[in-house]
C-alpha cells in the first residue's frame, strides 16, 4: 500500500481554496455591489493561509499546525460570514 501524505494533500486543498476564495472576493467587490471593507476584512485570513501554505509548498515542509489552523479557521468563517458581513457593515457605518 503507498504512503500517502495526507498534511501535503489537505495543506494544498487549503492553498488551493485560499486563493480562489481571494479572486472570488475581490472579483465581487469590482464587477458586484457588495460591501468593500468586510469583505475585504473576511479575505485577509484566506490571504495569510495562502502566502504561509504556499511558502510550505515552496519549501515542502508541511505542518498540522497549519492543516488544524486552516480548516478550523475557514469552517468557521465560511460558517459565520454572512452574519460577520453584516455585523462589520453595520461597525464601520
Amino acid at each position: 500500500m503507498p504512503k500517502t501524505n495526507f498534511k501535503a494533500i489537505i495543506s494544498k486543498i487549503i492553498v488551493f481554496y485560499s486563493v480562489f476564495y481571494v479572486i472570488m472576493k475581490l472579483i465581487a467587490i469590482l464587477f458586484d455591489d457588495v460591501w468593500v471593507l468586510p469583505n475585504l476584512i473576511l479575505a485577509l485570513p484566506f490571504l495569510l493561509f495562502a502566502i504561509i501554505g504556499g511558502l510550505l509548498i515552496k519549501k515542502e515542509s508541511f505542518s498540522w499546525i497549519f492543516v488544524i489552523t486552516g480548516v478550523l479557521v475557514i469552517s468557521a468563517i465560511r460558517y459565520y460570514e454572512a452574519e460577520w458581513v453584516v455585523a462589520l457593515h453595520e461597525y464601520f457605518t
